[in-house]
């Protein structure tokens, strides 16, 4: 491992958000996942929640459409309901499902300067009664055109570069957010060996 290399992973991981995820509940297509991934990786969402419980687990996700961002995330998959749930909420305040209803939420009313998690469902289905019970409330992406629906990959995109919108003007990805613990686990997980006070450094940008 090069010092540069090892400058650039401290640097990824500086910008990583512990306070934001996405769920994805019974999302069928892997490539959609992957998709996901990708799009999660270039926000800065080190975790991620993969729910099946009305579909087989995925033995495995279109590696291509991550273009390899899930050798750099987090992914925490689950069968049951209630224990996804029941993680989620032990890391993130808020709950938020994709759901047309009467007390659903625009996205750009959410706060993400708080802590946030974002489920997505079924390409077909959506995310499920069951699922909702659980979760805070609802929220929807707010459309012009006559089909009121996006596809999984593009409504997780859309949504969670309005959560980056909202902590890059609140100054979030200027400071390390994940505990240094998590931090040093995942360097030592993608090949930095040996962290010392002398080698690891938390990544402070440059002023201008």
């Amino acid at each position: 491992m090069t010092p540069e290399r090892t400058d650039k992973l401290i640097k990824v991981l500086s910008k990583r958000q512990a306070n934001l995820t996405v769920v994805m509940e019974n999302v069928q297509d892997p490539h959609n996942i992957s998709a996901v991934l990708r799009t999660c990786d270039a926000v800065g969402i080190q975790d991620v929640y993969i729910l099946t419980t009305k579909i087989p687990r995925h033995k495995k996700f279109g590696y291509k459409s991550s273009s390899s961002a899930l050798k750099w995330l987090t992914i925490h998959e689950f069968d049951n309901l209630e224990e996804c749930m029941s993680a989620v909420r032990k890391n993130f305040s808020k709950i938020l499902t994709t759901h047309l209803s009467s007390d659903a939420v625009q996205l750009y009313d959410i706060n993400f300067t708080e802590s946030v998690a974002l489920v997505f469902g079924n390409e077909h289905a959506g995310v499920t009664d069951e699922c909702r019970a659980l979760a805070d409330g609802n929220f929807i992406i707010p459309q012009m055109g006559i089909i009121q629906s996006l596809n999984i990959s593009v409504a997780c995109a859309v949504s969670i570069y309005e959560a980056m919108r909202q902590k890059m003007v609140a100054g979030h990805y200027d400071h390390a957010s994940l505990p240094k613990q998590q931090m040093d686990g995942l360097l030592t997980q993608w090949g930095v060996e040996e962290l010392t006070p002398e080698t690891y450094v938390p990544y402070k940008p440059k002023r201008k």
